[in-house]
């Protein structure tokens, strides 16, 4: 590990979770209450002792900074660090913006290419799951590859929107396939499930292995496929052109693992995480997930009845609420006999003050209101819900725009931030 760096990306537009993208990047993006995507794979590199990280960012990135900087500092002597790489304009690579995650690190390569550097492992910024790093460069050590790509079994019906790689015997990958809907071309690309059983998995009738986009690169093969190539992507073009040219090693992984590309994979893991058993578990001793330390005090609650959810720092909950199979998230004060049900409320920034409320009499107080009710929804942060306000799923309508705050996505409702809604307001 003292030899491994990692680059964690940044991420794209994020269009398709708009609007919980219209103001910040995908990585810095709220979860389970109180963390951001971003501290998943932060803190994975961390628990895997590898502690010189890059993250490169272009989009909306002035939270996702702000919080980098207040969350991630090392030592003088441990030599680790977090360093952000925005998109800049330099003399050897000219203006343009990343064109994607290949150019993106393609444009930082003097950063990664430096005496001591040897494997370079590449991340997404916006996945959630809990790996050791130093198992799957242990994996491409042994392997004596120029790459290895973690893998997870699944099963065929799943394979139209991954991308699938065929491998021989000894886990060498021979074959890829980018999001298979043929039949012929499924069948090009399946894995026997005895081969998956031998290796210490359980496939359980999976027969396909699906790329988790997490790549152990020897560095001076990620210079050349870069510096010889003009690919703007790692998972369309750089990964299946260097499986005829080089050595590309499979790690098989089978934890929990889940692409929070859209507004719902972003809420159906949240709400998965209210779970007594939840798939992915907040609480493993052994690998924390880190995030910034903001100081709060406890939340405090009475004649509350919670079931179900998470309810994070600094929260003042008034009696008679309910909340059911959501997610709380920071400093979020919530009215009397308010009910929540499958929702995610992802708090305020800041506490208002009283003398703050007296002065803002035309609008409600930032929180939830007395009364109100809210379902199958995302409120995004420093919403102001008046009393006895209604949001609610309206049923089985496409996406659209309710009003200049307020829209369906994936059939969640999707409050933006900053989002102010009357008294008795209801959808």
């Amino acid at each position: 590990m003292r030899d491994a760096i990692a680059v964690v990306l940044g991420g794209g537009q994020g269009t398709r979770l708009m609007p919980l993208t219209k103001y910040r990047s995908k990585p810095a993006v709220p979860l389970a209450g109180k963390y951001r995507l971003i501290d998943i794979p932060l803190s994975n590199c961390l628990n895997s002792h590898l502690n010189r990280i890059y993250v490169l960012t272009q989009f909306m990135s002035v939270s996702l900074h702000r919080h980098i900087r207040g969350t991630y500092r090392f030592d003088n002597f441990s030599g680790g660090f977090v360093e952000i790489l925005a998109a800049q304009q330099t003399m050897a690579e000219g203006t343009d913006w990343y064109q994607g995650t290949a150019d993106a690190v393609r444009k930082n390569l003097r950063y990664l290419t430096q005496p001591g550097i040897k494997y370079v492992v590449i991340l997404s910024g916006d996945q959630l799951y809990r790996m050791d790093f130093g198992e799957m460069i242990k994996t491409h050590c042994d392997a004596e590859a120029d790459i290895t790509i973690a893998a997870k079994p699944v099963h065929s019906s799943e394979a139209s929107s991954l991308g699938i790689m065929r491998t021989n015997d000894a886990g060498q990958v021979i074959g890829f396939a980018e999001k298979p809907t043929s039949e012929e071309v499924l069948n090009s690309v399946r894995t026997p499930p005895a081969w998956i059983d031998a290796q210490g998995i359980e496939s359980q009738g999976r027969d396909c292995l699906a790329s988790m986009g997490i790549y152990v690169f020897n560095a001076n093969v990620l210079a050349e496929l870069l510096h010889e190539t003009h690919h703007h992507d790692f998972g369309k073009e750089v990964f299946p052109t260097s499986i005829d040219t080089h050595k590309v090693q499979l790690h098989l992984f089978d934890g929990y693992w889940e692409d929070i590309g859209t507004i719902r994979s972003f809420f159906e893991a949240n709400l998965q995480l209210t779970r007594p058993n939840a798939p992915y578990e907040l609480t493993t001793p052994t690998a924390p997930i880190y995030t910034r330390p903001r100081f709060l005090p406890p939340t405090r609650f009475d004649g509350v009845k919670v079931d179900s959810s998470l309810v994070a720092d600094g929260c003042i909950i008034e009696p008679g609420t309910h909340i059911v199979n959501s997610v709380v998230g920071l400093r979020c004060k919530i009215g009397r006999n308010v009910t929540i049900r499958d929702s995610i409320i992802m708090g305020a920034d800041f506490y208002e003050t009283a003398d703050d409320i007296a002065r803002d009499t035309d609008r409600p107080p930032i929180g939830i209101g007395e009364g109100a009710l809210i379902e199958k929804a995302i409120i995004d942060k420093n919403c102001r819900i008046g009393a006895r306000a209604q949001i609610v799923n309206p049923g089985n309508q496409e996406d659209c725009e309710i009003n200049e705050s307020c829209s369906l996505r994936d059939g969640i409702l999707v409050v933006e931030k900053d989002a102010c809604f009357p008294a008795d307001w209801r959808i």
